[in-house]
Order: C-alpha cells, then structure tokens, then sequence
C-alpha cells in the first residue's frame, strides 16, 4: 500500500476594514475603483424586497453609471426568507442572467440579508468576494464583524452556513433614519446583549443615552456602532471559528432563537433576543452568579429600550422548551446556556468553556416563572 500525502498549509489573511459613517454610497464606489474586489467589474447585489427601493435601487444606479455591471436579487423580506430554498432560488437567478466566479457579491440590508448572501458568496463558484452595506441597527451590531453566515430549518436556526469574511462593511448610519421605530428598538437587544457581557462601562453609558438613541441623536450612534464593532471583534479575533470564546456571543440566544421560532417570527429577532436575555438573568440569579441588582438593572434597561422581557401570552411554553434541543450550543442531548458573570462579563465554567449545561428541569422553571406579555 502506498501513501501519498497532500500538503495543502497555508496563511490566509482575512482582514477588512469596518467604515462607520453617513451617505457611504460614494465610499463603496471609490473603494471598489481602487482596487477593493481587485479587478472584478460584476456586481450580484443581493437584497430585500423593504431595502430594495430605498437603497439597492440607488447603488445599482451608482455602479451602472460608474461602468460596472450589476444586477438585483431580491426576495421578500423578513427571517422566513433566510432558508435553503431561497438560496437555491437567488444562485439559479444569478446562474440564468451569467454569473460565474468573475463576480463579486453585494449585501445591502440588515441581518437577514447579510446571513444569507454571506452564505451564497461562500458557495457560489466555490467562493466569491462579498461586501456588506448593512441598512439596520441589528446588522450594525451582529453582522458587522465576525463572517458567521447561515440558514434556518424548520428543525432549526443557523445550523447550515459557513464562516465568509467580508471584503469591507459599510455601517451606514444615514439609512438608520428610515427604519420603523419598532425595527431600531430590535437593534438596541444586540447592543444591550454586547454591554452585558464585556462592558458594564458601555451598559451604563446605554443606560444614560438611551433616550439620544432613540431619536438617532448623531454621537450617541456613533457611539454605539464602535463599541458594537469593538466588543464583537476582541471576541471573534480570539475564536474566529467559534470553538469556545465566541461563544458568549450568544448570550440570551438559547431561548431567544427559541422563542422567536415559537412565534413563527411574529417577534423580530431582537425582541426575541430580550426576552432571552430576561430569562439568562434569572437563570444567572438563580446559580449565584448575577445579584439581584444586576439582574433587574439588565430587565430596567432593555425596559427603557422600549423591549418586551415577558413571554407573549400567545407562546405555548412546553413547545418552547422543547424548542431549546435546536440551539446549536446542544451537546450529547444536554441544552447548554452561556451565562453572566455579573454585568460586563461572562462565566467561563472551565478553560476555554463558556457554557454550562442545564438540565431542562431547571430551564422549564425559569420559563415557566416568567411573566407573560401582550407584546405583538
């Protein structure tokens, strides 16, 4: 028998720059003309069918009128497009009008949007470059760093993606402005969630502006969207394939990707993320390691946010608890909660080791102790 090995080592360096500022349309246009894409001129601009005429309209009109070829994908709107289905329909779309590898793909919206053209540049011809113009307030503070891309199931959330870097994101505050109110309060779980777990500096300064953010007051935005991106990046540069620390990033996320699966998406993914996050500082108080104080120190903020921290009186609860065994964290059948620390941080159980095993007993006693809402 013979061996013959297959020595494929090597460095690949995925850096990118993250641009946080208004009107960045002229940015992305000057990037790409010096050089951003190297020299790819076909543009796959993938996005939803709310952004589309608000803002992919607009860059399409850019990038045709600069030399460059390009084309809209659009599907409908909202976390039931972000399945495998979809995927399948965009690539067949970018196959039929010529698209090969000699394109590069575009990402304009919030989080959905970004998730799942992340994935189809990381699949289509084996891998294409992307770039993200993200639209939203969650995108701003969950997909700007980080490369995580992914569909949902109906068995479960995000368990099919790859990890796909960014060429460059561009965190456009401008397009804040246009959001629905109910859409920027979605946002803020994100931020909340990124204070709770490495900055209690960050979760008092979001305690005292709360109200500037709100009103999309310039410097507070700001504010935010660096400290989002500098919180989420001293994570993901430690654990960039989410082998352990990354995974404090999915604080609240248990039963929040539970509960918003449960609501069949009645709830936005940061609504669904608030309530999560409720029940992660109960579950915290309850094993020692949140005070009491803290605890409804996290539950008053996410309140001044304008959040629901109470279970939709329409939500079955044992469905619920059954929902958590599709949480990606599941090991060897056993849910697994990451957990505070106290505000600004998070328990590290054992090296390297950022979530604990629950038994579902207890997670059915915390749910079923919280209190029930008529939020949406």
């Amino acid at each position: 028998m013979k061996n013959f090995r297959v020595d494929l080592r090597k460095v690949v360096d995925d850096s990118y720059d993250i641009e946080v500022g208004y009107e960045l349309m002229e940015s992305f246009l000057k990037d790409i003309s010096e050089g951003l894409v190297g020299k790819i001129h076909k543009f796959a601009i993938v996005t939803d069918s709310k952004v589309k005429d608000l803002y992919a309209e607009p860059i399409y009109e850019a990038l045709v009128k600069a030399g460059y070829q390009a084309d809209m994908f659009v599907f409908p709107e909202g976390e039931k497009s972000k399945t495998r289905e979809v995927k399948a329909e965009l690539e067949d779309q970018m196959l039929e009008k010529g698209y090969r590898r000699d394109c590069a793909v575009l990402a304009v919206g919030g989080g959905v949007v970004t998730d799942l053209a992340g994935f189809l540049a990381g699949t289509f011809g084996r891998g294409v470059p992307c770039i993200n113009y993200a639209t939203t307030l969650l995108a701003a503070a969950d997909a700007s760093v980080g490369g995580k891309t992914a569909v949902d199931t109906p068995l479960a959330t995000n368990l099919i993606g790859l990890f796909k870097q960014p060429k460059k994101v561009y965190i456009d505050i401008a397009t804040w402005s246009t959001l629905p109110k109910r859409e920027i309060i979605s946002g803020l779980a994100e931020t909340i969630k990124h204070a709770c777990l490495a900055d209690r500096e960050f979760f008092d300064y979001l305690d005292a502006h709360m109200e500037d953010i709100l009103s999309l007051e310039r410097e507070a935005c700001e504010h935010i969207s660096e400290a989002n991106c500098r919180i989420k990046y001293e994570v993901v540069m430690k654990d960039e394939l989410e082998s352990g620390l990354r995974e404090v990033l999915n604080l609240g996320h248990t039963v929040g990707r539970a509960i918003e699966t449960v609501s069949d998406y009645q709830l936005l993914h940061g609504e669904a993320v608030s309530i999560g996050m409720v029940a992660e500082v109960m579950l915290a108080e309850k094993l020692g390691l949140l005070s009491s104080e803290d605890k409804e120190a996290v539950i008053r903020l996410l309140d001044k946010a304008g959040l629901p921290t109470a279970i939709p009186a329409y939500i079955d609860r044992e469905a619920l608890v059954r929902k958590l065994y599709t949480d990606k964290k599941v090991r060897d059948g056993r849910l697994r909660f990451v957990l505070q620390d106290g505000i600004g941080s998070v328990k590290e159980f054992e090296p390297g080791v950022f979530a604990a095993p629950i038994e579902e007993k207890l997670a059915r006693k915390i749910i079923m102790a919280m209190p029930v809402g008529e939020y949406k």
